[in-house]
C-alpha cells in the first residue's frame, strides 16, 4: 500500500462517518417533504407497502451515494493540496 493511501485512511474514515450523518439528515428532510411523514418505512414494518419501502430505499441510496462521493472527493482534494499526493493513486 502506498504511503499516501495509508496516510489518507484516517481522513477517509472520518469523512465517511460525516458523510453518513449528512446523508441521513438530508434523506430525513427529503422523505418528510415527499411523504409528509417524519420517519421512512422500515423493511419489517407491515403497515407500509412494497412500493413505499422500495421508493424510500431508492431515495436513501441515491442521496447516500451522491453525498459519499462528494465528501470523499473533497477529502481527497484537500489531502492532495496539503500533502502533494493523491490518495487513490
Amino acid at each position: 500500500m502506498k504511503a499516501a493511501a495509508l496516510a489518507y485512511r484516517p481522513v477517509g474514515l472520518a469523512s465517511g462517518m460525516v458523510g453518513g450523518l449528512v446523508a441521513g439528515a438530508i434523506f430525513k428532510q427529503v422523505w418528510k417533504r415527499v411523504s409528509g411523514e417524519d420517519d421512512a418505512p422500515g423493511a419489517t414494518q407491515s403497515e407500509y407497502s412494497w412500493r413505499e419501502l422500495l421508493l424510500a430505499s431508492a431515495i436513501q441510496g441515491a442521496i447516500y451515494g451522491v453525498v459519499k462521493a462528494a465528501i470523499d472527493r473533497a477529502g481527497a482534494q484537500a489531502f492532495a493540496r496539503s500533502t502533494g499526493s493523491w490518495p487513490g493513486d
